[in-house]
């Protein structure tokens, strides 16, 4: 069975994002339901799997990091309002037996994605 798995690269400082909220959403039409709430570990990462298993479907999610109180609790200033706050990334898992591990990496002013295993 696959799993759903994240972690958070912060390139200003060259090191995981550790203390960064993370809430998982499932999007059923114009409908989101909250799945998972977790924070990062000192390697950037949950603990744990978001999904695994029986609990992995196919369909519409969403990712959202709490990186604005991230670079706020690291002491970056930032304008308000911040520029890079909530990042949210919407995906979709199309095959619930494979691993997908959506990472986020990010600054105060950029962030990208890609698919992982």
């Amino acid at each position: 069975m696959g799993k759903l798995s994240t972690h958070v690269l912060d390139i200003t400082q060259g090191k995981p994002g550790a203390g960064v909220r993370v809430a998982l959403y499932a999007v059923r039409g114009n409908e989101k339901i909250l799945l998972k709430n977790a924070v990062t570990n000192g390697d950037g990462r949950c603990d744990a799997p978001l999904l695994q298993g029986d609990e992995l479907q196919a369909g519409r999610y969403e990712l959202v990091f709490g990186a604005g109180d991230y670079f706020a609790a690291q002491g970056v200033e930032a304008p308000t309002p911040r520029f890079i706050d909530d990042v949210v990334i919407a995906f979709g898992i199309a095959d619930p037996a494979q691993n997908y591990h959506v990472p986020l990496v990010v600054s105060p002013w950029a962030y990208s994605t890609y698919r992982g295993s």
